[in-house]
């Protein structure tokens, strides 16, 4: 390491150490800048690995109920709540997002995890990963659930953060205009060491819980399933991914692969990808299953792994350069480091991944993808079950573009949409150029795409598009 890169991790762990990151997160973070100091570009390449041709199937599944049952009761529920969805103008937890009405993501959340308590008689614990920005909120929304608490088990947890670290000379960045954007989130990855430092998953083993379902909270499809509980169980699997096949909406995203060293099933994001692989990345006859991030852990063997490396699990470093200031393309170039949490599939000595339907993969990563999940695309139970509507006109979710200029941001995004979503239960396709606002019960038919020259700016109530 040279002397102007040792003295860049000296500064970014006492910035750590003072504020108040627990060892493990600091172990982490300079595991991690040694490989980033060394030149590791966390590349995957597509000589390296072959394809994923088959998996087993959720739907197939033969697991005994008494099994099953016995190992959903052992299970807690995970979600990652530390997002604030910035990129759509957002400055509070994504999961405060209304869904339908004025139901949120949270009150959903809560609401699927409260029904299966009352259906299955299991104790189903729900335990947050939050961000120091959105534990307060989150924490605030779901205070009148009462029944909500485990005994002996925390709703929350905090994920690490870490220093923003310059891009030409790999220091801490300073930014006295808002000193918050000199720290970033680890990536997902955080869950591991933050579960460890936390005392949760010592928690959680004291309370007698064996498996935990982990998911992001913006994706109401993932649902703590006692089948693959019991798979988990029944077959002694470390540690388990739920993949789904993909689709052109996932041209553009990671996927599962086999590294030819070992046979190990890896995953590639696409910020792990080099450029004369892209093509193969986007392939989705070759590289047909792509991670949902719904993963399974056994909550013992995940607590042996880390004491066996003293909480620091060697995943591909993923590289991500950004500006300090995400809203300011000029300000100071910085690097990023993180992981991603789904990559552990690679350091468990059998792990697995199991084929599900694309019902248990919706999730909101942007207005697009909210657009479609408030509209009658997608029905939800007073339950919180989240099913396609069954007289939709595609198998998959329909293809919608709204012109990001005006409708990127959620505050745009509402005043275009007063009377909230367009019925898009008989759309294949949906597409919108320019500024528009829509009237009450618009029905988009087929595939549309409206132009704001060509309708004046507005489409009234009532109108159907064809």
């Amino acid at each position: 390491m040279s002397p102007v890169s040792e003295q860049g991790l000296i500064a970014a762990v006492e910035s750590m150490r003072a504020d108040g990151a627990p060892d493990e997160a600091i172990a982490v973070f300079s595991h991690y800048y040694r490989k980033l100091e060394s030149g590791a570009s966390g590349l995957i390449l597509e000589a390296d690995i072959d394809p994923v041709t088959e998996l087993e199937s959720l739907a197939d599944l033969a697991i005994a109920d008494e099994v099953a049952a016995e190992a959903f009761a052992a299970t807690a529920v995970i979600k990652l709540n530390g997002g604030l969805a910035t990129s759509m103008g957002l400055d509070r937890a994504k999961s405060l997002l209304p869904v339908k009405d004025a139901t949120s993501f949270l009150d959903v959340i809560v609401a699927q995890v409260l029904a299966q308590r009352e259906r299955l008689g299991v104790r189903l614990p729900l335990i947050f990963m939050n961000s120091f920005r959105t534990s307060a909120d989150t924490l605030a929304a779901i205070a009148g659930y009462r029944e909500l608490p485990v005994p002996g088990l925390p709703l929350d947890f905090l994920q690490n953060r870490e220093p923003k670290l310059r891009r030409d000379d790999l220091h801490p960045v300073e930014w006295p205009a808002d000193p918050s954007l000199q720290w970033c989130p680890p990536g997902h990855a955080d869950l591991y060491p933050a579960l460890r430092s936390s005392g949760v998953l010592d928690a959680l083993l004291e309370q007698g819980f064996r498996f935990a379902f982990c998911s992001n909270s913006d994706n109401l499809g993932a649902v703590a399933s006692p089948q693959i509980a019991g798979w988990m169980a029944a077959n002694e699997i470390p540690f388990a991914l739920e993949s789904t096949r993909r689709t052109a909406a996932d041209r553009k995203g990671g996927h599962l692969a086999i590294r030819k060293s070992d046979g190990r099933l890896v995953l590639r994001e696409t910020a792990q990808t080099a450029p004369e692989d892209l093509d193969a990345l986007q392939d989705l006859q070759r590289h047909r299953y792509c991670n949902t991030n719904n993963l399974w852990l056994d909550l013992q063997a995940l607590k042996q792994l880390l004491d066996r490396t003293d909480g620091v699990l060697d995943l591909p470093l993923i590289r991500n350069v950004k500006t300090v200031d995400p809203q300011d393309s000029s300000s100071t170039e910085v690097i990023q480091i993180e992981a991603a949490m789904g990559a552990a599939v690679e350091v468990f000595e059998g792990a697995r991944s199991i084929l599900v339907e694309r019902d248990r993969f919706v999730p909101v990563k942007t207005t697009n993808d909210l657009l479609l999940l408030r509209s009658d695309q997608y029905e939800l139970s007073a339950a919180g079950d989240l099913r396609a509507s069954p007289d939709r006109a595609t198998d998959a979710d329909t293809f919608v573009e709204l012109d990001s200029r005006y409708y990127k941001l959620i505050r745009d995004f509402d005043e275009r949409f007063p009377q909230g979503s367009p019925s898009l239960r008989a759309a294949t396709s949906f597409v919108v150029r320019g500024d528009i606002t829509f009237g009450a019960g618009v029905v988009v038919r087929g595939d549309v795409a409206v132009d704001a020259e060509q309708h004046g700016g507005r489409i009234e109530a009532g109108a159907v598009l064809s």
